[in-house]
């Protein structure tokens, strides 16, 4: 039987990388993805477009959902449009994520913050609170799965990216406590943390930091280039599947070397 996964932020980046690499390993997927632009956040978000070109190089596998990761009625949504659509749920992978504004903390809006803490976040918070309770009634032996994309900046600090930073962080201390929650039933939760890789977030970066392109970040990696998305989808299936039963609680670093002291 097939497995099923919910996978947000899946119409570009690393999580359409992941769409790519789970229905490789035979899932069916609820692709979700907001398809529209958020405010305080200075880039263009993926569209329906992005999001159609996913579903489309899979057929049935895959169900493209538009929804909004900080709405617990959207998430909720997609665990019944899996359920329903599919018949099941084994795994949600959150990827959906944004770098805001760039600058020292002090001179950062409000807003800004708060589109970068809510997407990262909280986004991650209501995907899990409306997969776990399905997760679990599934059974210990049904190897449940929660992943959720952090970042190198979880585990260090980023010049003017304080907010991405203290929300990457929170993601990692998220998934470590839901680990130990969920860890009677079989479930396991872990974080992925990317280093500088091919997406839109790693664009933005350079303009934070006036970078003429995204290259000049390869210098931070010891293995002397940037990742590409189905680097990171490579280590997120693996966390998915029931090769990773003993692992719960950890953030795996996916960086090229790029946090090892």
């Amino acid at each position: 039987m097939s497995r099923v996964a919910i996978v947000t932020g899946a119409a570009r980046g690393i999580g359409a990388a992941t769409v790519d690499a789970l229905v490789n390993e035979n899932y069916r997927v609820v692709a979700v993805d907001r398809c529209r632009d958020i405010s305080d956040v200075p880039y263009a978000m993926a569209t329906r477009a992005d999001l159609d070109v996913v579903v489309r190089r899979h057929g049935d596998a895959v169900l493209g959902l538009v929804g909004d990761v900080r709405s617990a009625t959207d998430m909720q949504l997609a665990v019944e449009t899996a359920t329903r659509h599919f018949g099941r749920l084994d795994a949600a992978v959150a990827c959906a994520g944004v770098l805001g504004a760039g600058g020292p903390l002090w001179e950062i809006s409000d807003a800004a913050w708060d589109a970068v803490w809510s997407v990262n976040v909280l986004g991650t918070r209501r995907l899990i609170e409306a997969a776990a309770p399905k997760l679990i009634s599934n059974g210990k032996e049904a190897h449940g799965r929660i992943v959720a994309v952090a970042s190198a900046a979880g585990s260090t600090g980023l010049l003017h990216l304080a907010p991405y930073t203290a929300a990457k962080h929170a993601v990692v201390g998220l998934i470590r406590g839901v680990a130990m929650d969920l860890a009677p039933y079989g479930v396991t939760a872990n974080a992925v943390s990317p280093g500088s890789t091919r997406t839109a977030i790693l664009e933005a970066s350079a303009k934070v930091y006036g970078l003429e392109n995204v290259e000049a970040f390869a210098a931070q990696q010891p293995i002397g280039r940037l990742l590409e998305p189905s680097e990171i989808a490579a280590a997120i299936v693996w966390l998915c599947s029931s090769a990773s039963s003993a692992i719960t609680g950890a953030d795996i670093a996916v960086d090229g070397g790029m946090t090892v002291s």
